[in-house]
C-alpha cells in the first residue's frame, strides 16, 4: 500500500506492504452539521442546557443575551499550537458584539498562552484570518511570568494555587473560545484548560501539569483525571459570567460541531462527539506505529510528543515508533530536553523526575516511558544528534525508518510484523480489541 504522507513543503512517499499492513487509523467521519459559519451562528444563538451544578453564563440563553450590560468584555483565545477555528469564531461573533454595542474599546482579547511564548506576527495573522485588522490591536499575549500581571483566586482541592491574568477578575463577561480534542494527559482539550493552564501563572501550571505523572491523567480521561478535575476547580473560582463557545473539528481539521453557554456543559457535550469521532479502534497493538504530527502540532518537538504518547498507546513492548514531524520551531520548551539529556537512560531520566519535579518535566517523563519500552524514531528537521540525548533515533524519510524498522522486528522474531499508521496522531487516540 502507498501511502502520501504530509510535510510542510512536501508529501512523503511511504510504501507498506500488504502483508505487514495493520491498518492505516485517523479519525472517524463525523456526520455533516452544516457549514462552518451556520454552525457557529446556530450555536451563539441557541446555548446548550446549562449545567445543574450552576451556570457560568448566568442563565443567558445566547451571547447576544448574556452580553446585555457588558462593559469591560474579555474574549480568551487559544495560540497557534492548536487547530482551533479562532477566526471563524471571532467572525460569528462580531455581528453579535455590534449589536450588543460593545465597542472595539471595550473588548480586549487575551491569547491563551499558558507557559508557552506569544504568537508571533506572522502566526498573530494565523490566528485571527480575516479578523486581524479589526482585532490585532486588541489582542494582548498571557504571560505566565508576569507576576504584576497575576491575582491568587484561591487553591483546588489538590492545593494548587489558582494565580490567574488580572484581565478575569477586572473584567465583567468573559468569552471563552476552544476547541475539543483527546489531549495525552488532560483528557481533552477546551474547557476549564482555557483558565488553567491557559491564563495561570507560571507555579500555578507547574504545579497543575506535575500531575500528569499520576497514571490517571490520561486521553479520555475526565473522572479521576487529577490534571483534570484540577482545571474544573481552577474555573470554580471565576467569579466573573462564562460564556463558552467550544468547537469540534473533523478529521480534516473542518468545524463538525460547536457549543455554547454554560462552560462545563458546553465542554461535556463537546467532548461526547470529540471521543466517537478521534477514538478509533484497531484490531490489536503493532509492531511498528507511524504517528504523525499534523500542521500545526508539529511545530514543535514539545507540542509532537503527542502523537509519540497516542500512538505508544497501540505499540507491542520493544516495538518501534514512527514520529513524523516536522518541528519546524524546534524543541519548545528546552526543560524536557535537558533532564532527559541529563540521564544516561530513560529510567533513569524517570528517577530525576521522581526525586524533582519542573514544567516541562511531564513531557520528559510521557517520552521516558515510551522510549524505556520501545524504539522511538523520528522523521524531522531537529539534529540527529541531539535527537539521540533524548533516546529518540533519526531518519531522513518515513520509508528509511520503516524499513530499518520491519529489519529491526524481523530479527527479533517477527515472522510478519504489523505496522499502523496514525496519519494525525495528535488528536487519533486507538484503542486495541485485543492487548497484544
Amino acid at each position: 500500500m502507498k501511502l502520501a504522507i504530509p510535510y510542510p513543503g512536501k508529501n512523503f512517499s511511504l510504501e507498506i506492504p500488504g502483508e505487514n499492513l495493520l491498518c492505516v487509523a485517523g479519525p472517524n467521519d463525523a456526520e455533516s452539521a452544516g457549514d462552518e459559519e451556520g454552525i457557529l451562528t446556530r450555536a451563539l444563538g441557541a446555548a446548550v442546557t446549562p449545567a445543574a451544578r450552576g451556570d457560568s453564563s448566568g442563565g443567558k440563553n445566547n451571547l447576544g443575551q448574556f452580553l446585555e450590560g457588558g462593559r469591560k468584555v474579555l474574549v480568551i483565545i487559544n495560540d497557534a499550537t492548536r487547530p482551533t477555528p479562532t477566526a471563524a469564531m471571532l467572525k460569528a461573533m462580531s455581528p453579535v458584539f455590534k449589536a450588543a454595542g460593545i465597542e472595539p474599546r471595550r473588548l480586549t482579547i487575551l491569547v491563551a498562552t499558558g507557559a508557552h511564548r506569544a504568537p508571533s506576527e506572522e502566526e498573530y495573522r494565523q490566528i485571527l484570518g480575516e479578523s486581524y485588522q479589526c482585532f490585532r490591536s486588541r489582542c494582548v499575549a498571557h504571560d505566565s511570568r508576569n507576576a504584576d500581571e497575576m491575582v491568587l483566586s484561591g487553591f483546588t482541592r489538590r492545593g494548587t494555587p489558582v494565580i490567574l491574568n488580572r484581565r478575569i477578575p477586572d473584567a465583567d463577561r468573559i468569552v471563552v473560545t476552544g476547541s475539543v480534542e483527546p489531549h495525552y494527559f488532560a483528557g481533552f482539550t477546551g474547557g476549564a484548560k482555557a483558565f488553567l493552564p491557559g491564563v495561570a501563572a507560571y507555579e500555578s501550571v507547574k504545579t497543575n501539569h506535575g500531575r500528569a505523572l499520576s497514571p490517571g491523567a490520561r486521553a479520555l480521561a475526565l473522572e479521576g483525571n487529577p490534571v483534570r478535575e484540577d482545571m474544573d476547580d481552577a474555573a470554580g473560582f471565576i467569579r466573573t459570567p462564562v460564556f463558552s463557545l467550544m468547537t469540534v473539528l473533523d478529521k480534516g481539521q473542518k468545524t463538525a460541531a460547536a457549543f455554547s453557554g454554560d462552560l462545563m456543559t458546553s465542554f461535556r457535550e463537546a467532548a461526547e462527539l470529540s471521543k466517537k469521532i478521534f477514538c478509533v479502534s484497531v484490531p490489536e497493538k503493532a509492531d511498528i506505529v507511524v504517528s504523525v504530527a499534523k500542521h500545526p502540532m508539529d511545530i514543535d518537538l514539545y507540542q509532537s510528543q503527542k502523537a509519540i504518547d497516542n500512538g505508544a498507546l497501540a505499540l507491542r513492548d520493544g516495538g518501534t515508533l514512527i514520529l513524523v514531524a516536522s518541528c519546524r520551531d524546534g524543541l519548545g520548551d528546552k526543560t524536557y530536553a535537558g533532564l532527559l539529556a541529563s540521564a544516561s537512560s530513560p529510567a533513569e531520566a524517570l528517577e530525576k523526575i521522581r526525586r524533582e519535579y519542573k514544567l516541562g518535566y511531564h513531557k520528559a517523563a510521557k517520552m521516558a516511558m515510551v522510549s524505556g519500552r520501545a524504539r522511538i524514531t523520528a522523521v524531522t528537521e531537529l539534529p540527529a544528534a541531539e535527537l539521540e540525548r533524548m533516546f529518540i533515533g533519526s531518519a531522513p524519510s518515513p520509508q528509511a525508518a520503516l524499513d530499518e524498522a520491519l529489519k529491526r522486528a524481523k530479527d527479533r522474531g517477527a515472522g510478519v510484523p504489523k505496522v499502523l499508521v496514525l496519519p494525525d496522531g495528535c488528536v487519533t487516540v486507538p484503542v486495541t480489541d485485543r492487548g497484544s
